[in-house]
C-alpha cells in the first residue's frame, strides 16, 4: 500500500505544510507533522512542500504465485453420516465446468467415518479422484479436527481452487482454514468463472445487493469460495463410475481438540423452503399478519409452502427460515408466486432460479414484473381469492 512519510528534520515551518493539504489530512502538534486517515494520496504535501520534507513510498508488489505449482478444482464434502448434502454435486457440477475451462482435475476432500461407499457414489458425478480421511475421531464434526485435516489435503494436494457448501458447517470451516492457508475467501457466491491461467472469478452481491462485485485472487494460492445451496446446478449422474479413490492417512496429531462430542439428538424430519416445488411468497403488500392465511390456503393447494420477504420475517409475521433472498434463503422452485411482493435486488436474487415466476402486485412498474415470466397487476386481495376458487373448482373441491 502507498504510504506518506514525513521527516521532521526537513520541515522548517510545521504550520505552514499542515496548511497546504486541502482536506485537513496533515496535523501540526509541538512543532511536529502527521498524517491523519483523512489523507487521500493526493501528493499535494510532496510537490508543494519544502523539499525531502514528505516522501510518498510504495510497497514493493506481492512476489507472483507459481500457478503451475497449484493444480485442480477441489470440493470440500458436506454431509452427515455419508448421506452427501446435495449443495456438494452442484458444486462438483461448477467445479467441472471450471476445471474444463483451464483444463485441470476436480478433487473433492471426504472427512469423516466409514464414508468409502458414500466416496465412491461421488465418482458418478464426474470427479477425478475423491481423497477420503477416514478415522473414528472424525465422525462427528470438530472444528479443530477437520481443519487439521483440511489444510493436510491442501498442502499435499495443492489444489488451485476450493469450493465449500455455504451450510453450518462449511461456513465454519472455510474461513478457519483461508485463515491458516494465508489466503482469501469470497462467501455467498453466485457467478463462478476461471480463466485459463486457473484465476478464479467470483461475483457475488455486495452493499446489501445493489452491486455485484467480482472478485479475483490472482497473487494467492489456493482459491476459497463458498456457494450457497440451489445457486448452482448439480450434474446428472452417470451410470458408470470413473476416476479414484485415494485414502490418505490419519494422524493423531490431526485429531487433536478442545471440544469433546457427547452426544447427537436428531431433529425432527423438517422440509425446509429449499427442497419445495411450489413456494407461494407474501411482501409488504399483506396489510395484517392475519391475512396470511388466505396465502397458505394457496400455497396448500398447490402442494407447496408459504415464503415471505425479509420485513415479513422481521415483523415476525412468519418464520425466518422461510425467508427468501440474500439474507435468507436460495431457493430454485419449479413455480413461485409472488404477492405484493416489490421486487428488491436481495429478494430477486434469492428466486431467480425458479422455473416459473408469477408475481402479483397493485403497481405495474414494480421491479419484480422484470423477472416474473407472468405478472398479474391488480390487488392480491382479490387476486388471490379468485386463484383459489378457480383451483378448488378444477380439483372438484366445494367452495
Amino acid at each position: 500500500m502507498p504510504r506518506l512519510v514525513i521527516h521532521q528534520e526537513k520541515i522548517p515551518d510545521p504550520r505552514a505544510l499542515a496548511a497546504l493539504c486541502p482536506f485537513g489530512a496533515l496535523e501540526e502538534r509541538e512543532g511536529r507533522v502527521s498524517v491523519n486517515a483523512a489523507c487521500k494520496m493526493c501528493r499535494i504535501c510532496v510537490k508543494k512542500g519544502p523539499a525531502g520534507a514528505v516522501e510518498y513510498l510504495e510497497d514493493a508488489p506481492a512476489p507472483a504465485v507459481d500457478k503451475a505449482a497449484w493444480q485442480g478444482v477441489a470440493v470440500y464434502v458436506d454431509h452427515v453420516d455419508g448421506r452427501v448434502h446435495p449443495v456438494t454435486l452442484e458444486l462438483i457440477g461448477k467445479a467441472r465446468e471450471l476445471a474444463a475451462k483451464a483444463d485441470q482435475p476436480v478433487y473433492a476432500l471426504f472427512i469423516g467415518e466409514n464414508v468409502a461407499g458414500s466416496a465412491r457414489e461421488l465418482l458418478h458425478y464426474g470427479v477425478d479422484r475423491v481423497f477420503v480421511y477416514d478415522a473414528p475421531a472424525l465422525a462427528r464434526f470438530r472444528i479443530e479436527p477437520y481443519a487439521n485435516v483440511f489444510e493436510d489435503f491442501v498442502k499435499a494436494e495443492r489444489p488451485a481452487a476450493i469450493l465449500v457448501g455455504a451450510t453450518p458447517v462449511g461456513r465454519q470451516l472455510a474461513p478457519r482454514v483461508a485463515a491458516r492457508l494465508h489466503t482469501g475467501l469470497t462467501a455467498d457466491c453466485t457467478v463462478l468463472d476461471m480463466l485459463e491461467n486457473t484465476d478464479l472469478i467470483q461475483i457475488r452481491p455486495a452493499f446489501g445487493g445493489n452491486i455485484m462485485a467480482q472478485i479475483v485472487t490472482p497473487n494467492h494460492r489456493p482459491q476459497m469460495a463458498t456457494v450457497r445451496y440451489k445457486v448452482m446446478d448439480a450434474p446428472t449422474r452417470s451410470e458408470a463410475p470413473s476416476g479414484e479413490i485415494t485414502e490418505r492417512a490419519v494422524t493423531p496429531a490431526m485429531l487433536e481438540s478442545g471440544v469433546t462430542v457427547l452426544g447427537v439428538t436428531p431433529k425432527e424430519p423438517e422440509q425446509f423452503i429449499e427442497g419445495v416445488d411450489v413456494l407461494v411468497a407474501a411482501g409488504r403488500g399483506v396489510k395484517k399478519e392475519e391475512d396470511l392465511a388466505l396465502l397458505e390456503e394457496l400455497a396448500e393447494l398447490l402442494g407447496g409452502q408459504l415464503a415471505c420477504t425479509r420485513p415479513l420475517a422481521e415483523n415476525g409475521w412468519v418464520e425466518a427460515k422461510r425467508q427468501v433472498g440474500l439474507s435468507g434463503r436460495t431457493v430454485r422452485p419449479r413455480l413461485i408466486i409472488t404477492c405484493g411482493v416489490s421486487g428488491a435486488v436481495q429478494f430477486v436474487a434469492g428466486m431467480q432460479g425458479a422455473d416459473l415466476i408469477v408475481a402479483i402486485n397493485q403497481d405495474e412498474k414494480a421491479p419484480i414484473f422484470k423477472p416474473a415470466h407472468y405478472g398479474l397487476v391488480g390487488d392480491l386481495y382479490e387476486i388471490v381469492p379468485r386463484l383459489i376458487e378457480r383451483i378448488k373448482a378444477a380439483k372438484g373441491v366445494l367452495v
